[in-house]
């Protein structure tokens, strides 16, 4: 019964502690002559998208601070929050390149609490088999491996983040986001409504026998064209290669299609950024997503990049894939 009631005042003092300190935040929030709207701290998994998602606020305008030990956090805080200061919006990455971060970090999330700012954590995750496939594809050393497994610094590094995740307010799994669906989930999950910066557009090509990709938007079929694969020439080609891209540029019906999709487009990508959408994934498919589609799609973000009222890149998912033997 004792040690009951000893816990017991425990966590009753603990909870006074926390209300008081909210109380004296919420007092020096009031008190503080502007001071900065949004302060988001980014972490989570080395290999789990922080670039990306950092990328994410800087083209929506925030001020950005990559690789930010989190002692450091806490006073950059204090010189956004001086009257001089023109920064409203603010987000920083703080990760375990540092080797004993994370030991701070509570502390100093802790602090920002208590001073009233206006702060978010964002937590980015993944399967620890996705993590091993980056690390591989990038072979970028881990920076808790020092020479050793990467799975072993993965099942370390996931130790030390666990207590900072239970604080994050939003935690995002990028198992299975690209690099632009990450871009897309970040600003749809953290940014303010009307600062998400210019619509990122991404053309994806692929092929119909391989399958319609799962996370397109808008897709348009292109077979009604001249397939190149039947000419022997060009078969072993692909669509980036000059031959394909006359070939497809001289076929009937090619620039009547321009001229009915490039009005639609110009017509639905405004009416999806009022609509507050952050990423646009638009597919252009054929048979085996190697020659029409990718002349097409290139062509397609050459003049949407010249404009430059939006942010846009171009993703090849089949073009690498051998061609079927006639």
């Amino acid at each position: 019964m004792k040690a009951t009631r000893e816990r017991t005042g425990l966590l009753g003092r603990m909870r006074g502690e926390r209300r008081a300190r909210q109380r004296d935040a919420e007092s020096r929030a009031d008190a503080k002559p502007g001071g900065i709207d949004d302060f988001v701290v980014i972490t989570g998994f080395s290999g789990a998208g922080k670039s990306q998602a950092m990328a994410c606020f800087e083209d929506a305008g925030y001020f950005c601070v990559d690789n930010l030990p989190p002692e450091m956090i806490a006073s950059l805080s204090e010189l956004f929050a001086h009257e001089g200061s023109k920064v409203e919006r603010a987000a920083v990455v703080c990760d375990v390149r540092g080797g004993t971060y994370f030991e701070v970090m509570l502390r100093v999330l802790d602090q920002l609490e208590e001073r009233g700012v206006n702060h978010r954590v964002l937590f980015l995750d993944a399967s620890e088999e996705i993590l091993l496939k980056r690390f591989k594809e990038t072979r970028r050393r881990h920076p808790l491996a020092d020479g050793g497994q990467v799975t072993t610094a993965i099942q370390e590094e996931r130790s030390l983040l666990a207590p900072v995740r239970e604080r994050a307010d939003v935690c995002i799994d990028t198992t299975d986001l690209s690099a632009a669906r990450l871009r897309k989930v970040v600003a749809d999950k953290m940014l303010p409504h009307g600062v998400r910066g210019k619509l990122a557009v991404t053309f994806l090509t692929y092929g119909f026998k391989h399958g319609a990709p799962h996370d397109a938007d808008l897709l348009f079929d292109v077979r009604f064209l001249p397939n190149p694969h039947y000419e022997s020439e060009l078969r072993d080609l692909t669509g980036l290669d000059q031959a394909v891209i006359d070939y497809v540029d001289a076929s009937d019906g090619v620039e009547d299609f321009y001229g009915r999709l490039v009005p639609l487009l110009d017509y639905l990508l405004p009416a999806y950024v009022r609509e507050g959408k952050a990423h646009l994934t638009v597919g252009i498919g054929c048979t085996g997503g190697r020659h029409r589609s990718v002349v097409i799609a290139e062509r397609l973000a050459r003049e949407y990049e010249e404009r430059g009222e939006y942010m846009v890149e171009v993703v090849h998912r089949d073009v690498d894939k051998p061609p079927r033997r006639a």
